[in-house]
């Protein structure tokens, strides 16, 4: 049997979504997060770093959505529904699929750190320092790049109906969770593409199956 451990508000959403999509039976262990918004150290004894999804099957653990996503589809896709068939669109599969984590991700967490900087416990004297620093990296460095990010996906969704071509796959499974949480506190409407890619997302009945069951994303 496969086992998904889920922390709750976690990137296993994704991961949930490959296995609706491919009809596998599987359990699902929910955690909850600290106060203090991180996971708990049960999730440790699943795998040494604690975080969420870790993936069981039998006595294998694996960790990484990307990984798991890969083993997915060597163990389990037999009719290709996670990774494409032709070369050319396997290598955009292989491209967004590490772009998510590789180049995305780090600029969404760095993005919520200093926005969160501002409001934690602090002298009095010291807070308007830190919200001027603060907004100041958000505005010369991050807020710059991650226009650079939308801007590229917006172009290559405005060519691809899905991020691998005119159907879905795993890669597309991967760049949800960033856009997902970039939807949810940020605007859109500039980059129509994503928007609609957005829509047929959570159109999707695997997807919406999913979700049913470990929820979706909400930035805390």
């Amino acid at each position: 049997m496969l086992v998904l451990h889920h922390l709750e508000n976690s990137r296993s959403q994704r991961i949930a979504w490959a296995l609706e999509l491919l009809g596998l039976e599987y359990d699902i262990k929910t955690y909850l997060r600290t106060p203090e918004q991180t996971a708990p150290e049960t999730l440790k004894r699943i795998h040494p770093l604690g975080h969420a999804p870790i993936l069981q099957d039998g006595d294998l653990t694996i960790a990484e959505s990307g990984a798991i996503l890969e083993y997915l589809a060597d163990e389990y896709d037999s009719n290709q529904k996670l990774k494409p068939l032709s070369k050319v669109e396997r290598r955009d599969y292989q491209y967004w699929l590490h772009f998510a984590e590789g180049s995305f991700m780090p600029l969404l967490v760095m993005m919520l750190l200093f926005r969160k900087i501002p409001s934690q416990p602090m002298p009095f004297f010291v807070r308007p320092v830190a919200k001027t620093i603060s907004n100041k990296v958000i505005e010369s460095f991050i807020d710059p790049r991650l226009r650079d990010v939308l801007n590229l996906i917006e172009d290559h969704l405005r060519q691809k109906h899905w991020f691998a071509g005119e159907h879905l796959s795993g890669a597309d499974m991967q760049m949800s969770f960033p856009l997902l949480a970039l939807s949810s506190t940020t605007s859109l409407e500039d980059f129509p593409h994503i928007e609609r890619w957005l829509g047929n997302v959570r159109k999707d009945p695997a997807y919406q199956r999913a979700v049913a069951k470990v929820g979706e994303f909400q930035v805390f």
